[in-house]
């Protein structure tokens, strides 16, 4: 059977702005997903597979289909077992599988049910057992939920898609008879507003939001043209050239990951915060929270452990434009945009 390469991360001409909002929620899953809105045909499905074909195998526990970590809680796991119909090993001894990160694809005709699982009522009734026939969340536990489309989708099945990327637990209840499980995963959203745009909660609950286009330089239009042929042609080849900058990327995410707890911020980059969501108008608090977390995973991705002030103003790129709603959002990315590097020009000239 022959091997099936994916197009390697690295690899990709442009789109900086989308490339690092996925790094980072790959580095911080907290940072609640990203939404990528724009054309087709931007490298946006390409970015998501090539970035989770790079990352380093994950332990799985056998025998269930729910995505587990052996260092899962006890009671989780045996519960994930007595609903998948199957019997904990009487050694206490789990099976354990190496698995590459999953890109789980959400449909746009998805049913509620399918994304969430279903419970056996019959089962429950006659054998006084819960049966749990799991959903998309179950297999993109500890992976990457993709959504093409995501504006297309029933606002409820967008509703239940961010309460469990927030909540990391994904909760099946039927006729009074309930089932909880881990459901921690990066959500990826796409959408191109002419089709349709999701409602002001919804974007809201996305950490992060890029504005992508095609890329109107001839020169990096023939290296897209130049690079995806001579990945068609030799994808073996392509890919091994490509090999040694994937490592580093690699390298770079699990220092980052493992940094992050350790960096600070001050209170004058705290209140700095504060201030870029008060001058836009921002609703609540969560861009804030959102801002401080992306800050931080930045600071952790260039291997710092204090945040500096350039970390607040590229949160601000990624986390603002789509929580402010008073005009399009083209116009707003402009201004947020502008008040950067006014900002920038005050702290070189003072």
């Amino acid at each position: 059977m022959n091997k099936q390469y994916t197009y390697p991360f690295t690899a990709i001409v442009g789109q900086e702005q989308m490339k690092l909002a996925l790094i980072l929620n790959i580095i911080n899953p907290t940072l609640s997903g990203v939404l990528i809105r724009g054309e087709k045909g931007t490298a946006k499905s390409t970015a998501v597979r090539a970035l989770a074909d790079i990352l380093p195998e994950i332990d799985v526990i056998s025998g269930i289909p729910f995505n587990l970590a052996p260092d899962e809680e006890s009671d989780v796991i045996r519960e994930c077992f007595a609903v998948a119909g199957e019997t904990l090993p009487e050694t206490g001894e789990l099976a354990v599988e190496k698995h590459k990160v999953r890109v789980v694809e959400l449909p746009v005709g998805a049913t509620e049910d399918r994304v969430v699982g279903t419970l056996d009522l019959e089962h429950a009734l006659k054998a006084g057992e819960k049966r749990i026939e799991p959903g998309l969340l179950a297999s993109a536990h500890r992976g990457i939920l993709y959504v093409d489309e995501v504006n297309l989708l029933d606002d409820h099945v967008v509703d239940v898609l961010l309460d469990s990327a927030a909540m990391g637990v994904n909760t099946i209840e039927r006729e009074g008879v309930s089932f909880a499980h881990p459901a921690r995963f990066t959500l990826v959203g796409t959408m191109n507003p002419e089709e349709g745009e999701l409602r002001p909660q919804l974007l809201d609950r996305f950490g992060l939001c890029v504005h992508i286009e095609g890329i109107t330089d001839p020169d990096e239009r023939v290296k897209v043209m130049e690079s995806r042929f001579a990945f068609e042609e030799n994808p073996e080849t392509f890919c091994r050239a490509w090999a040694d900058e994937s490592a580093r990327l690699v390298e770079r995410i699990g220092t980052a990951r493992q940094l992050y707890p350790s960096v600070s911020v001050s209170r004058e980059n705290l209140m700095a915060i504060a201030q870029y969501c008060l001058e836009v108008g921002v609703d609540g608090h969560r861009g804030d929270i959102i801002i401080l977390k992306t800050a931080k995973t930045l600071a952790a991705y260039d291997a710092r452990t204090a945040v500096e002030k350039r970390d607040i103003d590229q949160a601000a790129m990624l986390a603002l434009p789509h929580r402010i709603r008073r005009q399009p959002l083209q116009d707003i990315v402009m201004d947020v945009g502008a008040m950067l590097k006014n900002r920038a020009c005050e702290r070189v000239s003072g």
